[in-house]
């Protein structure tokens, strides 16, 4: 595996736990949807480690006391369709005034390669963090194609929030965007020959919804 700059592992046990617990076949939709909302917001934890506070005048119920709260307008999420929304559930739970785009990308089944059908980005990207939802980085080229395209739009600082990456995708990634920070749960093993990642967990996006 070529080795990523910038690629960094979530290894905490909670999400440990709850990734095997996506892997499981026996999971049905409502706990797959669950689990991985939280392990979207686990990731959140670790990706916002720096986000900037500011000093505001609050009252408590004994006394008025200038407080750290969050400065607004810092974050940016995407969610690449359909299954990036698993994320960006969790991750809207941490920062509920982040703004919200969506990249709509279909794989084709015949070439793997990535074919854009919907872009909806908020606007002033390069002012702030965007951090790109796409749980399966398999071969890499739909999470390559998203960040081109929110790099097109004026993107600066990018964090990749997979659940699952292979060997194959964090080469590409390495290879087109060594500059994006990379937060995954774990790499696998390999492709297989369609481009599921093994051992993985199936289709994401199936799996949330039955489709």
């Amino acid at each position: 595996m070529t080795p990523h700059p910038k690629l960094r592992i979530a290894d905490h046990p909670l999400v440990q736990d709850k990734l095997s617990r996506l892997r499981d076949l026996r999971s049905d939709k409502p706990t797959f949807r669950r689990l991985l909302q939280d392990v979207g917001a686990l990731l959140g934890y670790e990706i916002l480690r720096d986000l900037r506070l500011q000093e505001t005048r609050i009252e408590t119920p004994v006394t008025r006391l200038d407080a750290p709260l969050l400065e607004p307008n810092q974050i940016v999420l995407v969610a690449v369709l359909r299954a990036g929304s698993g994320l960006l559930d969790g991750l809207l739970g941490l920062v509920p005034d982040a703004a919200v785009g969506f990249v709509g990308l279909r794989r084709d089944e015949a070439t793997l390669k990535p074919d854009t059908y919907y872009v909806n980005l908020p606007p002033t990207l390069e002012s702030r963090h965007v951090i790109c939802c796409d749980p399966m980085l398999a071969t890499g080229g739909s999470a390559a194609r998203a960040i081109e395209l929110l790099k097109s739009a004026g993107a600066r600082r990018i964090t990749l929030a997979c659940l699952l990456a292979a060997p194959e995708g964090v080469a590409h990634m390495a290879s087109t965007h060594p500059d994006v920070t990379l937060w995954t749960a774990a790499v696998d093993q390999h492709l297989n020959a369609q481009g599921y990642i093994v051992p993985g967990l199936g289709d994401a996006g199936d799996r949330l919804y039955g489709t």
